[in-house]
């Protein structure tokens, strides 16, 4: 995996229960994870090379840090595996000038968004 200048390079979200993190994001987004001891696993990329973030067993999770957007094809779908895998929707689906997005919360209570072009 090559970095891009000025680009998002990893992003890392504080969780209270390393387990239930893990499975939500696993459930809900399909994500694979490298793990390094029981309060840290890396999120491995969709391309399998190397990460794009990390689950942080040690820090503070919760509302108000960076909210970190990921992308969907299928957005509706990707509401139902969120609310599926425990977690909570926020602010439910709507439209903005690049298409429609919603925001949930997850288990430990970090707020992240979706995004979709339709």
């Amino acid at each position: 995996m090559s970095q891009v200048h000025h680009t998002i390079d990893y992003i890392e979200i504080n969780v209270s229960d390393m387990a239930t993190a893990r499975a939500f994001y696993e459930r809900a987004f399909g994500w694979a994870f490298n793990d390094y001891g029981p309060t840290y696993s890396g999120i491995r990329a969709a391309s399998g090379d190397g990460e794009v973030g990390g689950l942080n067993g040690t820090g503070t999770p919760g509302p108000g840090g960076p909210l970190v957007l990921l992308f969907s094809d299928d957005l509706d779908a990707t509401v139902s595996a969120v609310e599926a895998a425990g977690g909570t929707v926020t602010s439910r689906p709507y439209e903005f000038p690049g298409g429609r997005r919603f925001e949930f919360s997850d288990p430990s209570g970090n707020v992240l968004g979706v995004w979709a072009t339709h």
